[in-house]
């Protein structure tokens, strides 16, 4: 999450109150963590899928407040899959509460491994829960199954290297965790994070028919194809800005910021830094930006 560029057509509406189960289509329930903050909006978005036998996405935090909320939703009912889109603290570490209480199997990205550290770039290892570990590894076209729904994996990195959406094909429906939220845009921040990998990852959707998108955060997106169009045109838009301001003199990632995000708050702008940065591997790389060494927030840029 970084601006509210005004191309994009957000939404924020959100009716739900922070553990408050609510029935948002036939197969799907949806549980909001007590989590908000500036890139969580309300909170991590848990879902239920099923009846009777169900598959639970996103357990979020550890925070076993949220988990009772969970257990008290399914009470009666059995919990045979626990899904995670990606391995980021607000989304992954209830797995293993959730399943100390349900014996259920974790399913979803591959445990991660941690990075050596990189003074260029924040502790982005305290983003991730190095201790997921799940059941069973999923990748593009992997399905989980249980009476009444069928949900299968949709690799769509770029916002985290193993994000996962999960596609409800019975609903036309895709849970897409961090990679589209209706709320606002999402962050992709090096290393981990590829705006390559994300700009990919929205032509892939393109391709797709699904009907309505269930996000990590925020509520719907009920008009799939022209969101992913709007954020892959704005993302194109804030490249050629980037190539603009580089050419105009703007040598670092703090100066660029400051021209391409001037109302932004300032709580914000480090992750504003992580999304210019990102554009700039990629035009680094591509050659039409010239760095003094490797892509870092500290190095100075130029036009090549």
């Amino acid at each position: 999450m970084t601006s509210a560029p005004d191309d994009i057509p957000f939404d924020r509406t959100m009716a739900a109150k922070p553990e408050e189960l609510q029935r948002v289509s036939p197969l799907v329930r949806r549980l909001v963590a007590n989590n908000g903050g500036p890139f969580t909006f309300t909170g991590t978005c848990t879902y239920v899928v099923g009846r009777g036998e169900v598959a639970v996405i996103d357990p979020g935090p550890a925070d076993a407040d949220h988990v009772a909320a969970i257990m008290a939703a399914v009470a009666g009912e059995t919990v045979r899959h626990i899904l995670v889109t990606h391995t980021h603290r607000d989304h992954a570490p209830g797995a293993a509460l959730l399943k100390a209480a349900t014996g259920a199997e974790v399913a979803g990205p591959p445990r991660r491994a941690a990075r050596p550290d990189d003074p260029s770039l924040p502790a982005l290892d305290a983003a991730f829960d190095l201790r997921y570990g799940p059941d069973r590894v999923l990748g593009e076209g992997d399905a989980v199954e249980g009476p009444g729904y069928r949900l299968v994996a949709v690799a769509t990195p770029g916002h985290s290297s193993d994000h996962l959406a999960f596609a409800l094909p019975d609903e036309d429906a895709l849970f897409s965790g961090d990679h589209v939220m209706a709320w606002s845009t999402t962050v992709v921040a090096p290393p981990d994070g590829s705006m390559r990998a994300y700009m990919a990852s929205l032509r892939k959707l393109q391709g797709r028919d699904d009907a309505v998108y269930w996000p990590g955060h925020g509520g719907p997106v009920r008009a799939p194809r022209a969101f992913v169009k709007a954020l892959v045109l704005h993302r194109q838009m804030r490249e050629g800005a980037i190539l603009r301001r580089i050419a105009a003199g703007d040598a670092t990632v703090p100066a660029l910021v400051a021209s391409l995000y001037r109302d932004l708050a300032p709580s914000l702008r480090g992750a504003a830094g992580l999304s210019v940065l990102a554009h700039l591997v990629d035009l680094v790389a591509d050659g039409q930006v010239a760095a003094d060494g490797p892509a870092t927030l500290k190095a100075r840029y130029a036009a090549a």
